[in-house]
């Protein structure tokens, strides 16, 4: 099975990727947890050109090309060989995050990114959970971490309010993959809403 987690900056990705790997893993599965952008060493030079940097390094129609390219090395390198060994692969972000941030908010670029998509890559996830919340309470949230990849953080508020709405009209647009999750709540309790959602799923 193949799962990723989408969501704004600062939704809380990371800790319930690792968290639904981890109890996944307690359940008997083999589990690759990864993550875009990078998840195979070539993947993750570029990611180093994505998250770094002034707001203004690159255009979205750039940033469409590079998150591809990362993209492809991914699925070549880790996503489909794990598959092919029969594991479950979770990945924080896939195509969604493309479709959003770069698609819908940094302009009409969605036919865009679908077309180079579907040529290059040409995969979606089985499931995907979409972590929602409070804009403003994320943004504070991802920008206090001082990761260092926090360009798309600094694009404010607006920005983050309206990757909200993407990934929530996503959500609306694709109810069978999807599943839009409260991450307002304790982590605890969202992992364990997450873990019991992808169990449904594989029965």
């Amino acid at each position: 099975m193949f799962i990723s987690l989408e969501g704004i900056d600062g939704s809380g990705k990371s800790t319930q990727a690792r968290l639904l790997a981890e109890g996944l893993h307690a359940a008997g599965h083999e589990v690759v947890l990864t993550r875009e952008p990078g998840g195979a060493p070539g993947a993750e030079e570029i990611r180093r050109l994505l998250v770094e940097g002034a707001t203004d390094r690159w255009s979205a129609e750039t940033e469409i090309l590079l998150f591809t390219a990362a993209r492809r090395d991914h699925l070549e390198r880790t996503i489909r060989p794990a598959l092919a060994d029969g594991k479950i692969v979770i990945t924080d972000r896939f195509a969604d995050s493309t479709r959003v941030y770069q698609g819908a908010t940094r302009g009409d670029l969605r036919g865009l990114v679908d077309g180079i998509h579907e040529l290059a890559i040409a995969v979606e996830p089985d499931l995907t959970l979409i972590l929602d919340m409070d804009p403003a309470v994320a943004l504070d949230r991802g920008l206090a971490r001082g990761s260092g990849e926090d360009r798309f953080e600094e694009f404010g508020l607006e920005f983050q309010v309206a990757l909200r709405d993407g990934f929530k009209g996503l959500a609306r647009r694709n109810p069978r993959r999807c599943r839009l999750i409260d991450a307002s709540r304790e982590p605890a309790e969202i992992a364990r809403h997450l873990l019991n959602t992808v169990t449904q799923a594989m029965r």
